[in-house]
């Protein structure tokens, strides 16, 4: 399986600014005037433009206040509080404490088309200490 990240933004300009300086990507290939390629991840980032109010998926409009979904991007750091600092001064917005688990330090960010992220700092094992 090749996996792809899809994330609609409604400005891709500001949208590739803030991920680049936020989580250290590169722009890879543009596809016109709707969408850039992001590389750095393990898998590739594909900003789409899409506008406010345009027709999403079963008939839904997206809107971009921030919003529940139950899908989010967890990007893993090797230090959480330079890494959240660097996010918060590409523009997310910090919802949580950092929060320490058995597997390491977690915080929930979002960014300002309301969609979630978190940093992640694994200890140890990461998620295999906590694994059965």
């Amino acid at each position: 399986m090749h996996l792809l990240i899809n994330i609609d933004v409604p400005d891709l300009p500001a949208a590739e600014a803030l991920y680049t300086r936020a989580f250290g990507l590169t722009a890879g290939r543009r596809f016109g005037d709707g969408g850039v390629e992001l590389l750095g991840a393990q898998a590739p980032i594909y900003l789409l433009q899409n506008a406010a109010g345009s027709t999403a998926a079963a008939g839904a409009r997206r809107d971009y206040i921030r919003h529940w979904t139950p899908v989010h991007l967890d990007v893993v750091v090797d230090h959480l509080e330079p890494a959240l600092d660097r996010a918060l001064q590409a523009g997310l917005v910090q919802e949580t404490d950092i929060r320490e688990t058995d597997w390491g330090c977690i915080v929930r960010l979002a960014d300002p088309w309301g969609h979630g992220w978190c940093l992640l700092q694994f200890v140890n094992r990461g998620y295999d200490e906590i694994a059965t």
